[in-house]
């Protein structure tokens, strides 16, 4: 969460405007109170009766025109609080003054209920207290001085010395209660503004995120539009199928194909890394089978890898220096003579799979694993030429070449990988169906296995019938 601070101003207007109600009742309270408080004038100290209700009249008439005109007088709720409270204490000190011991006993609960009710009530900063009592004291003194027959024993005694003792005691509870509704206040203003900026940086994000996925998008389109169609797979090699998942928008996985009089150059690769990273590997991959195939001419698939591999090198400068790059890419590069069946393949990393007719089991079918030369098409330590290899195919042999999202793929009852001998037996047993069913099956496979798991890479697989 950022670090977020509000300025003392903005805690102190929040703080008025949380309190201003309760302010605002306890006035209109405090002085009605205090003119009902008359009806005990009444019954303890008759003989002062007038001069008692005059006061209280007077304090709580100017407390009631206060509040009521106190947006014309300016003035705020914690003023208008503390002329009531004082003008409360300045009433009980006179009354206080003209009365005797056992008259001011009576009182001295009147007054501690007075501090009380404000210590539990009233929200204001410590000068306000500290003002309080030093009205509280000088005006029990000066009426004390001018009209009091009692001794200073006789007053702090009877009275005065709790009195003042609950005063003190108000003072810090005023104080504590203050600072932590101040605290409260402030804490939940930070949070508020801290829940402003995250979800102003979340809008930002928002936004970013946006443009980069509309620009990944348009890259995709690029990429769309470079990869062939399955469609035209078909119109080439007639019985195929390509099964295609990207796992992102942009795909590390790509596919290719050439047809020239009765040859057919397909391949199938995968690129380091997916998504962006993966996407920009195979632009490159693309444009050079491309150069290589279509304006070179180079016909032999082990020569196309060669020449792959010295332009990825040159292209990522690939040197073989610590800390360099060391992306490439798997790939297998068929070269399919569709009058004679014969097909010449070269593969880096990727292995090629053969389903044929059983020669030692009549009736069956058998899978045969075609291996790839173990090295990448980059950059590699043990840098050596790739080679071609021949199979004259049959009527109805079926040729499938992929690259490893399929087999690695996360799922199942323990979250395992598919692997390559369950995807070799599915291969298998699926041979003899039409390959729109085969690639059905694929996906339906596929979809069961990952569940509600992300998949964990692109996938690739194509499959040709001869």
């Amino acid at each position: 969460m950022p670090q977020t601070k509000v300025n003392v101003r903005e805690v102190k207007l929040e703080f008025y405007r949380s309190t201003e109600k309760i302010h605002i009742l306890s006035c209109w309270i405090g002085l009605l109170l205090n003119l009902v408080w008359f009806i005990s004038d009444y019954f303890i100290i008759r003989e002062s009766l007038v001069p008692f209700f005059f006061f209280r009249l007077t304090v709580s008439g100017l407390s009631a025109i206060i509040l009521l005109f106190r947006s014309q007088l300016r003035i705020n709720m914690y003023h208008c609080m503390f002329v009531l409270v004082a003008g409360i204490s300045i009433q009980n000190a006179y009354m206080w003054s003209v009365m005797d011991v056992q008259h001011i006993q009576l009182h001295a609960f009147a007054y501690m209920v007075l501090f009380i009710g404000v210590g539990m009530l009233v929200l204001w900063e410590m000068k306000l207290s500290i003002l309080l009592v030093i009205i509280t004291l000088i005006s029990n003194a000066v009426f004390y001085l001018a009209y009091s027959k009692l001794s200073f024993e006789d007053f702090m005694v009877h009275g005065g010395l709790i009195t003042f003792s609950t005063v003190i005691f108000c003072i810090f509870l005023i104080r504590s209660r203050y600072r932590l509704t101040y605290n409260e206040i402030k804490i939940r203003l930070e949070l508020e503004l801290s829940k402003l900026e995250i979800q102003s940086q979340k809008d930002t994000l928002e936004v970013k995120n946006r443009e980069i996925t509309d620009s990944i998008s348009y890259a995709k389109s690029i990429q769309n539009s470079l990869i062939p169609s399955e469609e035209k797979f078909k119109a080439a090699l007639k019985e195929c199928f390509v099964f295609f998942r990207p796992k992102d928008i942009v795909s590390g996985d790509f596919y290719w194909i050439y047809e020239k009089g009765d040859l057919v150059y397909y391949v199938t690769a995968d690129c380091t890394g997916h998504g962006v990273p993966g996407g920009f590997m195979t632009m490159l991959g693309l444009s050079f089978l491309e150069q290589i195939i279509v304006n070179q001419n180079v016909s032999d698939p082990a020569e196309v890898l060669n020449r792959m591999k010295e332009k990825l090198i040159k292209t990522l400068n690939q040197y073989g220096e610590v800390g360099e790059n060391k992306d490439g890419m798997d790939i297998t590069v068929c070269k399919l003579n569709t009058k004679t069946k014969e097909l010449v393949y070269s593969a880096a990393n990727n292995n090629l799979y053969l389903v044929r007719d059983s020669e030692v089991v009549p009736g069956t079918k058998e899978l045969i694993v075609h291996k790839a030369d173990r090295q990448p098409c980059g950059y590699y330590v043990l840098n050596k030429p790739f080679t071609s290899s021949v199979i004259q195919l049959k009527s109805g042999d079926c040729l499938y070449t992929f690259t490893d999202g399929y087999a690695d793929q996360f799922g199942g009852p323990k979250g395992k990988k598919f692997r390559y001998k369950q995807f070799e037996q599915m291969l298998l047993n699926n041979s003899h169906l039409e390959m729109k069913e085969q690639r059905n099956i694929l996906s339906k496979t596929m979809d069961d296995w990952m569940g509600k798991l992300e998949q964990a890479d692109d996938i690739l697989v194509i499959g040709v019938r001869v």
